[in-house]
């Protein structure tokens, strides 16, 4: 019996995630209320309560499906390896879930233009900040280090370097959410990084 109720519970938290992403990417997230999810997810405010604090730990945990797993794909290479490759590989990999996954897409398409930081939603500016700041510090990491492995000094500040690839990418996926037949996400993302990287002294 407590097997069955804890997979019932996961069923209606993910019912509930479920509901919530496809009612933010139509309506925008303020335009959303708990109410609504409970609705379209087929039960009601006491079970979106019951898991989630408010609407913005929903929205975490609705990013976090999604993006959890992009987040930990970049593991630090061992102390002889270069980490450049791994880095490179971590962007690609991120770009094709954007441009091959549904839910990828959808979940991204909320984040850059149907939410707003508003108060309520303190919590979802102060978990992207966050996430930027741990992608960037991974960068830093990894541009410093093949830089150092390569005998390679950098043409700019490694802080302004992994701002400025941080950049190019965040842009790249917002501008293709945009309009996603204007080009090739995976393609143009590939040949820029690289071309970036190029410019840093630091050839894939």
């Amino acid at each position: 019996m407590v097997r069955r109720t804890k997979e019932d519970a996961l069923a209606t938290r993910a019912s509930l995630l479920d509901a919530a992403e496809c009612l933010f990417q139509a309506k925008g997230v303020s335009r959303t209320s708990l109410n609504d999810i409970a609705l379209a997810a087929g039960t009601t405010r006491g079970a979106i309560y019951w898991h989630f604090k408010d609407k913005a730990d929903l929205f975490n945990a609705m990013m976090a499906r999604v993006t959890l797993p992009l987040e930990n794909a970049f593991q630090r290479p061992a102390a002889d390896q270069d980490p450049l490759p791994g880095l490179r590989e971590c962007v690609l990999r991120g770009l094709r879930a954007t441009a091959g996954d549904a839910q990828t897409r959808r979940v991204f398409e909320v984040a850059t233009q149907k939410v707003e930081y508003v108060d309520e939603m303190g919590a979802v500016r102060s978990r992207h900040v966050a996430i930027r700041q741990q992608f960037l510090d991974q960068m830093q990491h990894a541009l410093r280090s093949s830089a150092r492995r390569r005998g390679v000094r950098l043409a700019i500040p490694v802080a302004a370097a992994a701002h400025g690839l941080h950049a190019l990418v965040d842009g790249l996926i917002q501008n293709w959410l945009l309009d996603p037949a204007a080009f090739d996400l995976v393609r143009t993302g590939e040949q820029a990084m690289d071309s970036y990287l190029a410019g840093l002294g630091l050839s894939p």
